[in-house]
């Protein structure tokens, strides 16, 4: 397939998955129509980058649908100078959307060979306003909070504290909670300094997050 051909699929991708569903944030549309999927995928799994499922990135994860990446972006509700919390780098691909909207974006990955393929595609696509570790994401990342938005890409039993107190007051964290097979997907605005405005986006299904503050291995 040619770069011609990607850019067609990736376009319709955008109209039918993401705008014909109600996405209305022309920033993230725009994101949506730059960053090129596929190469967050195996080559074999080219022809598939732009359809409307998860694909599997190895080590039993997956690179979550194009509509849910967009959502969950969408209600962070970025305009361009924040710093990001990302809870699972996995394949890069929300990584990137993100890093087209925000600031400077903190991703924390446990599985060290998928942080570090991920690391090769964006340092590949010249992003230079991420950075990565290797290391529980339940934990958050203290160094550089407070986050002006907080994104968890694997399905939570519960909050986990840190990640909340991670959470500048008027900032979102956007998580789907639940249990091991369907959760919902719930945003959180922070109000106070132990206060927070709930709203509930509906079921979705995403692999287990695993930590000290998530699901045991």
């Amino acid at each position: 397939m040619s770069i011609n051909d990607f850019k067609f699929k990736r376009d319709k991708m955008v109209e039918t998955q993401i705008i014909a569903r109600g996405i209305k944030d022309e920033r993230v549309i725009a994101a949506m129509r730059k960053v090129p999927r596929h190469l967050f995928l195996d080559e074999a799994l080219w022809p598939q980058a732009y359809e409307d499922y998860p694909l599997p990135i190895g080590e039993r994860q997956t690179i979550s649908q194009p509509y849910i990446v967009a959502l969950m972006t969408e209600k962070l509700n970025l305009k361009g100078n924040e710093s990001v919390l990302e809870i699972g780098t996995g394949s890069g691909y929300q990584t990137a959307i993100l890093a087209e909207l925000a600031e400077k974006v903190y991703s924390i990955e446990r599985i060290a060979s998928i942080a570090k393929r991920a690391r090769k595609v964006l340092d590949d696509l010249k992003y230079t306003n991420i950075v990565i570790k290797i290391g529980d994401g339940t934990v958050g990342w203290s160094e550089y909070a407070p986050y002006d938005g907080i994104i968890v890409t694997a399905a939570s039993p519960y909050v986990p504290k840190p990640l909340m107190d991670q959470l500048k007051i008027g900032g979102r964290l956007v998580i789907p909670v639940g249990g091991e097979c369907s959760q919902d997907l719930i945003v959180y605005k922070k109000t106070g300094e132990n206060e927070y405005e709930e709203e509930n986006y509906g079921g979705c299904r995403f692999v287990k997050l695993i930590g000290a503050y998530g699901w045991k291995e």
